[in-house]
């Protein structure tokens, strides 16, 4: 049986918070694949924590001491060599001079713009995308506040930089649902980035020219394959769940509820430590959900989130 490799790699970022750069570090000369990009990182060692690794490893790697360091995503992959359990950390403030101490150069880049340096150490390829994704995830609540003021929500909350938005209103009359969810997908036209996902019907999002669709738990679990969209997520509450989601390859979930809701009252909520302990070997990005405010996202992160996902605190 192979061994497994605990690794700590750090996602390094720097710029608008809600798009950030990302850096990318070039492998050096003698070492298996060789002129290859990758996140900085190494492995864990004997008595280390994954933190503590990706300190000394950026410490030791890039010159740099690390101030602030979120975990992320956990990610295993087998290489003919070796196979490896990458834990990645966003990193958002360090410092030190940025330095190639072992690499052979330096790069910082953008979401779509990887093609552009060479060939990406496989193991690091799907933490790309994920990359792409910003921090607040907001649905739809036509439903609550009627369908015009939902619209001026949106367009508000667009103009102030949201840019990922569930239309969910499972309610609302069919004919209805179709026309906001047309509006909202031609609302956010006009923002460069602006995703919009359908809640639970394929043929809705396809109809009205949405970009992905959002699964609900109990769909997770009726479906044999990816949805063909571009972006599709679904709703997490449990181990399974999250499991089921990344064996289909989706692109992200929620995960929830976190804390007590206004829609559930009877429930407490998981808590964070609950949160935490789920999400800790998750590949995917998770949205925390359930109870929050745009004010906790550093407590989300903290905790492993991706971000917040949102139905009524989003502005």
């Amino acid at each position: 049986m192979t061994q497994l490799t605990e690794v700590a790699a750090a996602v390094m970022l720097r710029g608008d918070p809600a798009r950030p750069q990302f850096l990318l570090a070039q492998r050096p000369p003698g070492k298996v694949y060789d002129g290859y990009w990758e996140f900085p990182g190494g492995k864990v060692e004997p008595g280390e924590t994954s933190r503590q690794a990706l300190v000394r490893e950026l410490q030791e790697e890039l010159g740099v001491t690390v101030d602030r360091a979120w975990p992320w995503v956990c990610c295993e992959f087998t290489y003919p060599h070796a196979t490896v359990r990458l834990r990645f950390f966003r990193v958002s403030s360090w410092h030190g001079e940025l330095t190639p101490i072992i690499h052979r150069a330096l790069v910082w880049l953008q979401a779509g713009e990887v093609a552009s340096v060479g060939p990406i150490l496989p193991a690091n390829g799907p933490i790309l995308r994920a990359l792409a994704l910003p921090p607040h995830y907001a649905l739809t609540n036509a439903e609550g506040h009627g369908v015009e003021p939902e619209l001026a929500r949106l367009g508000k909350a667009l103009s102030s930089g949201l840019r990922l938005i569930q239309v969910r209103d499972k309610t609302l009359p069919p004919a209805q649902r179709c026309a906001f969810a047309r509006e909202v997908v031609a609302l956010t036209g006009g923002y460069d980035h602006a995703v919009v996902l359908i809640n639970d019907d394929q043929d809705l999002a396809r109809a009205v020219g949405a970009q992905g669709l959002h699964l609900s738990s109990s769909r997770l679990w009726q479906i044999d394959q990816r949805p063909h969209f571009e972006w599709v997520a679904a709703s997490c509450h449990t181990a399974a769940d999250l499991l089921r989601a990344a064996a289909l390859g989706l692109d992200f979930v929620v995960l929830g509820p976190v804390l007590p809701t206004a829609s559930h009252t009877a429930s407490t909520g998981m808590g964070w430590p609950a949160f935490t302990r789920l999400v800790e070997r998750s590949p995917l990005p998770v949205y925390a959900l359930g109870g929050l405010v745009l004010e906790m996202l550093e407590v989300a992160r903290s905790s492993g989130a991706h971000g917040i996902a949102l139905m009524r605190g989003w502005r």
